[in-house]
């Protein structure tokens, strides 16, 4: 899959600057889909000249332009059809962190890099939490899966708290056995 498809997705929230749709990747689309600007933006102008999103320009006072993009009725479709069909391959992990592990020498280091991770999805855990509570603004998660429009972003932000919790899960358990390991000499 390339980025075309997470941007058309991230679209489907509305009209949207390069600079805030690289915002909606960091909260909503960065545990399964990372972009930085750049890439963003050049994915918007490929966007754009292939029809699948279109942009218009804002002139902004003390503040420079900005072009906002939306989706195009081609790009809703092109994206629909694309959503029906199944994956091309099955997630595979690409993780530098499981390279160190395997190549593991030295106990001290190791818990150093894993204490890391899980300071890392620590953070990203607090993150998505305050997404949540701001998605669901005081109802019940019951209440906004019943009367919101759109319940992907949703499941998708549950992905990436059931993806982080489970890493923190891994990391105590390496933890464990690496103290298991020192302590047994």
């Amino acid at each position: 899959m390339s980025l075309k498809y997470a941007v058309l997705a991230a679209l489907l929230e509305g009209e949207a600057s390069g600079y805030e749709l690289s915002k909606v990747f960091d909260v909503s689309f960065a545990n399964f889909w990372p972009a930085t600007p750049q890439q963003l933006y050049r994915e918007l102008e490929r966007l754009e000249q292939d029809g699948l999103v279109e942009a218009r320009f804002v002139q902004q006072e003390r503040r420079p332009n900005k072009r906002m993009f939306t989706l195009t009725a081609v790009g809703r479709e092109d994206l629909r059809a694309f959503a029906a069909e199944p994956p091309r391959r099955p997630t595979a992990i690409r993780d530098e962190l499981l390279i160190k592990l395997q190549a593991m020498e030295d106990p001290e280091t190791t818990r150093a890099l894993i204490e890391e991770r899980m300071t890392w999805a620590r953070s990203k855990l607090d993150r998505y939490e305050r997404v949540r509570s701001r998605l669901l603004d005081g109802r019940t998660e019951e209440e906004y899966l019943r009367e919101t429009d759109r319940i992907g972003p949703y499941l998708t932000l549950l992905g990436g708290i059931s993806f982080e919790e489970e890493n923190l899960r891994w990391c105590e358990r390496v933890l464990a056995v690496i103290e298991q390991r020192v302590t047994a000499g």
